[in-house]
This record gives structure tokens, sequence and C-alpha cells, in this order.
């Protein structure tokens, strides 16, 4: 079936020339974008007058964690630091279950869509005792959306008695955390070229596995050939935590367990070096920025300025809303065009 979005009043294309284009028109067919134009469009199936209309390409998010939809504004944690904040929150969170799941996922993503969010990701790393299958309820709840989906199979494997943050009863053996990423990429991951559901991996963040599930999971994404993803150099404790427990600054802990490549993409990165970033650009590492969640945790701003300039891959992330309250992309955007300002100068993005 052919659409016609037609009559658009400005059309942002973000094509090579990055084209703006008045009286405009966009063709729809079966799913994907076909023709782009001005003046009189050709005919379609389903004509969609959209006069007085501003049209953009959609949004693409980077980095969330739906489960937190049914958790903003928690009194308690409103302005606790990034460690407090999850030991706390964890004591609620291992409450889940997958109709909360399901509820969630329907929130966040009709909540961006608002924004104009077509492409989310996720990061669920929570997998309680007892309850199973949260990644499928995710997709399921995605799908009757009709949002483009890459959820990422979160995991932890460190608890409280193991040097990590969160109690015993969410986190999983190495052995559970492989089974199930083999198992959702093969019942899953669509490999084609218009796919609307891909499956990533993603330890949640190197003081919550251990140093072999973070090599295993590299392994595991080479083989099935998904992508990766974690939290990397968010704040200070992490830094910190990171030298006294692995005698590495993270990016180097990321270097040496095999994460320096193409497939990964890292959630913050706030505290880096100019090695660090070095190494990121040189290995095409990709980066989710996430500037409202580094402000309500007080985490830090970005050198996001330094990245661009050093080519790395740069995407924007509005992070979980227990971190920032709402999935608003457009303030998003906002933020980190402001934050690299208030340190960088007036015309540094």
């Amino acid at each position: 079936m052919k659409t016609v979005l037609k009559n658009i009043d400005y059309l942002v294309t973000m094509n090579e020339k990055r084209e703006e284009l008045k009286d405009a028109y966009v063709v729809v067919e079966d799913g994907i974008i076909i023709d782009v134009g001005k003046g009189t469009p050709p005919p379609g199936d389903v004509e969609i007058d959209l006069a007085g209309r501003i049209i953009t390409p959609g949004f693409v998010n980077t980095h969330h964690h739906f489960y937190q939809s049914l958790f903003r504004s928690v009194k308690e944690v409103a302005s606790a630091k990034l460690f407090d904040w999850l030991v706390f929150l964890y004591e609620r969170w291992k409450n889940l279950d997958n109709e909360a799941i399901y509820v969630s996922s329907k929130v966040a993503i009709y909540e961006m869509m608002m924004s104009g969010v077509t492409t989310t990701t996720d990061m669920l790393y929570l997998h309680p005792k007892g309850r199973s299958e949260f990644i499928d309820s995710e997709i399921e709840a995605a799908r009757s959306t009709g949002v483009r989906f890459h959820p990422t199979r979160g995991s932890m494997s460190l608890s409280r008695k193991d040097g990590g943050l969160p109690p015993d009863s969410v986190v999983q053996s190495e052995r559970e955390i492989i089974e199930d990423s083999v198992r959702l990429i093969e019942k899953y991951h669509d490999r084609g070229k218009n796919a609307m559901l891909r499956i990533a991996l993603a330890p949640c963040s190197p003081f919550s596995v251990t140093e072999e599930s973070m090599i295993r999971t590299a392994e595991l994404a080479e083989e099935f050939d998904v992508l990766l993803h974690t939290h990397l150099a968010e704040t200070r404790d992490e830094d910190d935590f990171c030298i006294q427990k692995k005698g590495l600054r993270p990016v180097e802990f990321m270097e040496k367990v095999g994460w320096l490549n193409r497939r990964s993409w890292f959630a913050h990165l706030v505290w880096l070096s100019d090695e660090d970033i070095r190494k990121l650009s040189e290995n095409d590492c990709g980066m989710a920025h996430c500037p409202s969640s580094n402000m309500r945790l007080g985490s830090g701003i970005a050198r996001v300025k330094e990245m661009k300039e050093a080519g790395m891959r740069i995407s924007l992330a509005v992070d979980g809303s227990s971190s920032n309250d709402t999935g608003n992309m457009l303030l998003e955007i906002r933020n980190a065009l402001m934050l690299q300002r208030v340190l960088k100068g007036a015309d540094a993005l």
C-alpha cells in the first residue's frame, strides 16, 4: 500500500545536503519511505494532508530503562547520587513482574513517540528470581505500539555479597545469562534490511558483572553478530571502583575484556581522559549521551564537544524515568546543546 503525506509546510530531510523543503510531500510504500519532494505529489492509496505541519525524520533513542516509568520522581532519592540511588531503588525494583514490565514499556514508548521517537532501544537488566521472560514482555508491548525496537538483554551477576550493589534476588548466574541471551537472539533477532526488531547484549556495568561475563558476552556477540551495550564512566564513584577492583580505569577495562570495537556503544561516558577519547574514537565505539539523567543525578557533563571533534559516533538518549522523570527527546536535544555551551562557550555545538 502507498501512503502519501502531502502539503507539508516544512520538511526537514536530514539527507547529505541537509535540505529543508517547503510545500513538500513524502511517499511511503509498505512501511518504507520511497520518495521525498516538493509541489504536487504522486497519487497514493492513502493521502494525508499535513498543511500547517513541520515534518522531521523520526528520532532514535539509544538508551533507556522502560520499567522505570513506574518509578519516577521517587521522593527519597530525589537528591541522591547514582550508587545511593541504585541501592535504594533496587529494593523496589526487585518486586517487578511481567505485567509491570509490559505496562511500563508501553508508557515509555508512547511517551517518547509524543516527542518524535520512532526507534528505541532498552536495557532491561533486572531478572528477579521466580519470574522469567521479562524481555519477552517488553517485546510484546513494543510490537503493539509499532515502534522499531532494539532491546538489549541486560544482566547482573554480582550481588551485594559479591561486592556489587543489587540484592541477591535480581542477579543471575553466568550460565543463566548466556543461555537466555542465546534464546532471545534465536527467537527474535531479525537480520533483514528493514528489521523492526533486533537483539543486543548488555551487561549492566563493569561493577555489576564479573570480568569473565564481560569477555563471554563479547564472544557471544561476535558469534551471533549482534551489538554490545553497557553503562560506562558515568560517575567518579565508578572510576574509583574500577581502579580499586580492577586496577584499571573504565575504558582501560573495556579494552582488556575485548569491548573496544564497532559493535559497542556505551551509555554516559562522562568521566573520560583525552586518552580514553582517543581509544574510543580509534576503535569506532558509539556513545549514548544522556544529558538530563547526568544532570538529575549530578554525575557531571560529558565531553561531547571533544568526542565529536575526535570523530566518535554520538547519539542521544532519554535514559530511564527514575533518573530523568520524563521521556522527552526534544528536551534531551536542547539539554545536550546547552550543557556543552555552559562549559565550552556559545558556539560549542
